[in-house]
């Protein structure tokens, strides 16, 4: 595409966008009230979450199953194969016990939070000379925090942390997608004959 038809594409998505604007006030506002009722409800949250996990887990490892039947080499078949049975027997076991499920993700979700925070204040000492960069400093100390209050806390924040992470999600999500259906009905608005 030239230049010119991608400023028309783009000028034809823009008015496509704005003459939509209320389905995303109207999406940015169911999502701050599920974001709302996760908050309230944070215990029934963190075992929804889990057992979306769960049957995430499930269908992923049935599908590396099937991807398993169709490789040739027995190495291969056999690695795919026993990745596929974990991930099954893993989402089976979170599905069947979505408590224990919850501390399991929330002990992962821990880990995982100090080793980025730990992995970005060690590229921070080493680029610690460049402009700008205590900003990842910064994001490596809160990711490093953050994940060693969920540890320090764990196993009793497992059915907490989860459900208030995905309340917090929806809550900015919504927040979101407010914002720009007011800004899409302000330029669809300014943009009317």
């Amino acid at each position: 595409m030239m230049n010119g038809d991608k400023a028309k594409a783009l000028a034809h998505v823009l008015q496509q966008l704005r003459a939509r604007w209320g389905w995303f006030v109207g999406l940015g506002v169911v999502l701050l009230l599920l974001g709302g009722l996760a908050m309230i409800y944070v215990i029934a949250a963190t075992l929804a979450s889990v057992v979306f996990i769960a049957m995430l887990m499930i269908i992923g490892g049935a599908a590396q199953l099937v991807h398993a039947w169709g490789l040739k080499p027995w190495q291969a078949f056999a690695w795919w194969s026993v990745v596929g049975v974990l991930y099954v027997l893993a989402g089976v076991f979170a599905l069947a016990n979505p408590v224990a499920g919850a501390a399991v993700l929330t002990l992962l979700l821990g880990g995982a939070l100090i080793a980025m925070g730990a992995l970005r204040l060690w590229i921070w000492y080493q680029n610690r000379a460049q402009q700008g960069w205590r900003w990842l400093a910064l994001s490596g100390v809160l990711s490093l925090l953050t994940g060693l209050l969920i540890a320090m806390g764990w196993p009793e924040n497992s059915l907490v942390i989860l459900g208030v992470l995905l309340a917090i999600d929806l809550i900015f999500q919504g927040w979101g997608m407010l914002a720009l259906g007011l800004v899409l009905k302000r330029s669809h608005q300014s943009h009317q004959p």
